[in-house]
């Protein structure tokens, strides 16, 4: 397993190592050991798996603090572009996104600290999107940001006028206006 730094602080990609024959392939999406060994103490507590169409976008999407989130993302079924925002105020990267794209077929995942804003378009016909987090989910501690926040500019690789988003994302605030209390 391979971790690369994103140029984000705590914002990783996550490359495993695969294994394949005339079979098919294997890999370890998570081994606890290995990324102990690499200084990433994590309790994953809760596993999520989402179904989305091309052109979807989910996000921007955290909970504040203590009930922020850690997420390992990965995508096993099509293709998404995933993005994280650091919402960490003392952060040298404060207010900065990176994005990334996830595939089945690349395998890599990224692993988003808490105090980073999450969201994802859906590139392929249809993409299953699984994640793991370090902890509960908390409706009270639910916020989010506009995904098409002018300030933060985020390209989400689709064609803004295909993009599908819910009601409820649509109407979130842009980043000047979002409720944080992110710290590194």
């Amino acid at each position: 397993m391979q971790i690369i730094e994103t140029g984000l602080p705590g914002l990783l990609i996550i490359k495993p190592k695969i294994f394949e024959d005339q079979r098919g392939y294997f890999f370890e999406s998570y081994n606890q050991r290995v990324f102990n060994e690499q200084g990433l103490q994590y309790n994953f507590v809760q596993d999520n798996e989402s179904l989305s169409m091309k052109g979807i976008i989910r996000g921007l999407h955290y909970q504040l603090a203590p009930y922020a989130q850690t997420k390992l993302t990965r995508v096993v079924y099509g293709k998404i572009y995933d993005v994280a925002v650091d919402l960490r105020e003392n952060s040298p990267t404060y207010g900065k996104w990176y994005g990334k794209e996830l595939s089945s077929e690349n395998k890599e995942q990224l692993l988003i600290p808490r105090g980073f804003a999450h969201g994802f378009s859906v590139l392929s016909d249809k993409a299953i999107v699984f994640y793991k987090c370090d902890n509960f989910y908390h409706p009270d501690s639910e916020r989010g940001i506009n995904y098409k926040d002018t300030t933060l500019n985020i390209d989400w690789q689709i064609d803004p006028k295909d993009a599908i988003v819910s009601a409820k994302d649509k109407v979130l605030p842009d980043f000047s206006e979002a409720d944080m209390n992110f710290s590194i």
